[in-house]
């Protein structure tokens, strides 16, 4: 399963450092333990939590490029101690890292059929 990232502020209780096989434990990739106390696990307050959460992650371009570099030479996991799999930190995270990598691959293949026009459609 690749680079094994817990994306968790706090360590999951109950599970022992040498049971967890966690290559990397990326607490500035969690939310500020504010928004995780605000947000509670409730349901109803997630399309809110998720707003401030992507916003938290847009200050942490140093973790997320670091994350980003480790993707493209292998796969990643993302860990994370939530029951719901779904309503959870690691879930937005992936939503936010594949949607900034669409992007990033989006105004190169613009160039490349800016360049296949130039040419009248030649290789």
């Amino acid at each position: 399963d690749g680079l094994r990232v817990l994306v968790d502020r706090l360590w999951p209780r109950g599970l022992s450092k040498s049971a967890a096989r966690i290559d990397l434990w990326a607490r500035e990739l969690a939310p500020s333990t504010e928004l995780r106390r605000w947000y509670a696990h409730e349901a109803e307050k997630w399309p809110e939590f998720k707003r401030r959460y992507l916003s938290e992650l847009r200050t942490q371009t140093q973790a997320l490029n670091s994350l980003r570099r480790d993707a493209s030479k292998r796969k990643i996991t993302l860990l994370f101690a939530s029951k719901e799999p779904r309503l959870n930190n690691a879930f937005a995270l992936k939503q936010f890292l594949e949607a900034r990598a669409r992007a990033r691959r989006r105004p190169a293949a613009k160039r490349a059929a800016a360049k296949r026009s130039r040419s009248g459609g030649r290789r």
